[in-house]
């Protein structure tokens, strides 16, 4: 049975913007979400907080092109979520590409409520080079980073903790699985965000 604290009873769309100045001022802790524009971004947030159709789905990836700030309110509790524009798309741009790499940067150095990276790759495909130097820039801006590998479902069972062990080898963090078709690693992901935010409820000590 869940614990109170980690029910979401309600998520909701706060604000878009193009440029971290242009956000609402942090009222709760946040945590971003990062990642190629082809990874499942927009599907894991919708699974995460159990809501079909917050964040925006498209065959079309790319087509987040600002920063969009959700809150997810806890039975007990509230923290905001920041999804990022996805970046490695090569119809996009190259104009947009570099436009983007900007913005994301100002908003990872500049966000005082920012508590954790969240970085989602396809679990089939593994970390780009864009995904390796968005790490090494987490660690310049010494922001907690955690690693999501999304469409589990679509390996065989018996290759999920090796895939797992390969990746968080190569990205030097912790790594979690997640399928938003079938649930799996929801909760794990949902725990460890808690925990980057504060809102675990106090443990009895023993």
């Amino acid at each position: 049975m869940s614990e109170p604290a980690r029910e979401i009873v309600d998520a909701i769309f706060i604000a878009a913007a193009p440029d971290v100045r242009d956000l609402p001022a942090p009222v709760f802790a946040e945590v971003a979400f990062a990642g190629k524009s082809n990874v499942g971004k927009s599907s894991l947030i919708n699974a995460l907080v159990g809501r079909r159709k917050l964040a925006r789905t498209s065959n079309t990836p790319g087509r987040t092109r600002e920063l969009v700030l959700f809150r997810v309110q806890l039975r007990d509790g509230t923290f905001d979520l920041v999804d990022l524009p996805g970046y490695g798309y090569a119809k996009v741009s190259k104009s947009e590409r570099r436009a983007w790499g900007p913005m994301i940067e100002r908003f990872l150095q500049q966000r005082a409520g920012l508590r954790c990276v969240v970085l989602i790759v396809d679990v089939r495909r593994g970390l780009s080079d864009d995904d390796l130097q968005l790490l090494e820039f987490l660690a310049t801006c010494d922001l907690p980073a955690l690693l999501i590998a999304t469409k589990l479902d679509k390996l065989p069972r018996s290759k999920f903790e090796p895939t797992l062990r390969a990746l968080q080898r190569d990205a030097g963090t912790k790594v979690l699985g997640f399928s938003a078709e079938t649930g799996y690693g929801r909760d794990a992901l949902l725990h460890t965000l808690l925990e980057h935010t504060g809102l675990l409820p106090d443990r009895p000590a023993g």
